[in-house]
């Protein structure tokens, strides 16, 4: 007897919808985009239980004839494609005639739907891919799809969802991306019975980006707009101040089709370089429009990536649009202060710098008869909070503590000019040989003179190790600080999610955050050595972070955390840096000599002898 098997329909179906229904996200999905494909104003989602236990969407569209809806739940029933030349010019969101199916062999599903002009509407239960009910009921016009208890007879892919905390803000963002998609569509999303967002449908992109992505975010768009040899480019992309720590906020649209296309992202950050900082990118929420032809949808079963005929014209277009997006905005910038700052501002302003920042001038290098700058004071703080020193003498001690709390200090150590008969007195056996600090290689490097060789420090990567170092002890909680006002930080979705499932990595690394609801959170406290650092973007850029790392066991997450906290947090190539502050930095390197690489693999230090050195120059 023979071996191989035709599977029966329902074993064959429940295989086929795992390609296409992956999570209650993926079923919003395929039901929205069938609305939008039946010519909808208006669309209601409604999700409870993160979707897994309820799913309703209604829309307004054409509706379905009574004699066609037991086939429009058949695989590859469709009336979006009817010959193989359609698959070369695809111009709804859906058309393979697989989502119905697939959703309705894993789920129980009611559809209500009338097309207009019938007296009345049909009325259409399924369980499991077999039909339950087929009758005559009221209903307006449209279709209304309900999904109820998704995966019940497949509990194996049920025991893999997420919270439904998390499965809801899953769908949040698929509601979010095809709520951008159709500005002209009013989209309402109802989750648990509250309603989370709704957009106007007034045809504005604006207006859609402000409803579902936030205020502060639309505020920090401009308008882009471009055509190049049949491809017409349109929507808005960020001011250079307002660029982002990841792509998450990088949405692109084909013909109305959310896609991921490393051609457009590389577009527009080509046509960005120079007008923001390495590191940094821009977002954008752009609609990309070409003939149906010129556009391969039909390559990933989530219809997600696309094949342009012409990549190099989509790349120009998307280029020029932003460019022009660019050289137009001519704001300029302009330095503002939160009000509630302003009334402490006035009473610095008649303070000496050293007053202000609550500590005493340090003793001027020599030939230097002024006064330490500030920043160079805060700079050197922030080295003494992280000083792993385990033998300094008491009256340094205390120094350290006084400066965390605020109070009058003198700051800084008296560094004689024999810094290795100081550095000794502070650090005791800690070196071998004297150090000479000869001064910094391109605002970067520290130079240090030791016995027979010299040593280079990225002073970036060395402070980075130490502070990173330090909340690995768990002293992250000891180092926040609460600010003047609360921060409403606005994410995308899934950044979103990303921060609120992990509240706790946070809060450990020194930040006191609570969500504030539909995509923003509260930031009440953040490290203390973030104080100037954009908070918003910290935030950001940890949550992506943490997204790209979603597998990884919580021990690793936090490492992320870390490392992103201590990266920020670090004194900067290029920052201004006192004699003291290099000689502490490379003393508290020298300290621990376990300290070689920052916490992203970089080293430290570098050493080069004095042979090496004599070598190159012939003398041995």
């Amino acid at each position: 007897m023979g071996s191989i098997k035709v599977l029966d329909k329902h074993v064959a179906e429940l295989i086929a919808a795992g390609e296409v229904v992956e999570r209650p996200s993926s079923v919003v999905k395929e039901l929205l985009e069938n609305a939008l494909d039946a010519g909808a104003t208006a669309i209601d989602i409604e999700i409870r239980r993160g979707g897994i236990s309820f799913i309703r969407v209604t829309d307004n569209g054409c509706g379905i004839a009574r004699e066609d809806v037991a086939a429009a739940f058949l695989r590859h029933a469709t009336s979006k494609v009817s010959t193989e030349e359609d698959l070369e010019k695809i111009a709804t969101l859906g058309f393979r005639g697989e989502a119905l199916a697939s959703i309705a062999a894993v789920a129980k599903v009611e559809m209500l739907t009338r097309v207009k002009g019938e007296m009345a509407g049909t009325r259409y239960l399924i369980e499991g891919g077999e039909e339950v009910l087929l009758e005559e009921a009221g209903c307006p016009d449209g279709t209304t799809l309900i999904v109820r208890d998704l995966f019940y007879n497949t509990p194996a892919r049920l025991k893999f969802l997420k919270k439904d905390f998390t499965e809801a803000n899953y769908v949040a963002a698929t509601v979010d991306r095809l709520a951008l998609s159709h500005p002209e569509v009013s989209v309402r999303f109802v989750r648990d019975g509250k309603i989370e967002m709704q957009t106007p449908g007034n045809g504005r992109l604006h207006s859609a980006i402000y409803a579902v992505l936030g205020g502060e975010f639309a505020d920090g768009l401009i308008e882009a707009e471009d055509e190049f040899e049949g491809v017409r480019v349109w929507g808005y992309v960020s001011k250079p101040e307002a660029a982002r720590p990841n792509r998450n906020m990088q949405f692109f649209f084909v013909n109305g089709r959310l896609v991921k296309s490393g051609t457009c992202s590389a577009a527009i950050e080509q046509a960005f370089r120079g007008s923001i900082m390495a590191g940094r990118f821009p977002a954008c929420v752009l609609h990309v429009e070409m003939h149906a032809g010129a556009v391969d949808c039909n390559i990933h079963p989530a219809k997600v990536e696309v094949r342009f005929l012409k990549e190099e014209t989509v790349f120009r277009a998307v280029y020029n649009a932003a460019k022009s997006a660019l050289l137009g905005d001519m704001t300029p910038l302009e330095m503002k202060m939160p009000e509630e700052k302003a009334e402490e501002a006035k009473t610095l302003e008649e303070t000496e710098p050293a007053e202000q920042l609550k500590i005493k001038p340090a003793a001027a290098p020599e030939g230097d008869k002024g006064e330490m700058p500030a920043a160079e004071g805060m700079l050197y703080n922030r080295l003494l909070l992280f000083d792993f020193s385990e033998n300094q003498d008491e009256e340094k001690k205390a120094s350290a503590d006084a400066v965390s709390e605020g109070s009058d200090v003198e700051a800084a150590p008296q560094i004689e000019e024999e810094k290795g008969e100081a550095a000794k007195a502070v650090f005791g056996d800690a070196i071998d040989a004297e150090p000479k600090i000869l001064g910094e290689a391109f605002g970067t490097y520290i130079v240090v003179e030791r016995g027979d060789e010299l040593v280079f420090i990225d002073k970036h990567a060395a402070h980075e190790r130490l502070i990173y170092e330090k909340l690995v002890e768990g002293q992250g909680k000891g180092a926040a600080q609460m600010l003047l006002a609360p921060l409403v930080v606005s994410l995308e979705k899934t950044e979103y999610n990303a921060v609120i499932e992990n509240l706790d990595l946070f809060e450990e690394a020194g930040f006191d955050i609570e969500d504030f609801g539909s995509g923003t959170v509260l930031v009440r406290a953040a490290p203390l050595l973030n104080e100037g650092e954009d908070i918003s973007a910290v935030v950001a850029e940890i949550a992506g972070d943490l997204l790209l790392h979603d597998r990884e066991m919580r021990t690793e997450k936090l490492e992320w955390v870390y490392s992103s906290v201590a990266c920020r947090a670090a004194v900067k190539a290029g920052d201004k840096s006192s004699p003291e502050e290099l000689l502490h930095l490379y003393l508290l390197i020298e300290k621990n000599p376990n300290l070689r690489h920052c916490p992203h693999g970089r080293p430290v230090a570098i050493t080069i002898s004095k042979g090496t050195i004599e070598k190159q120059f012939g003398r041995v």
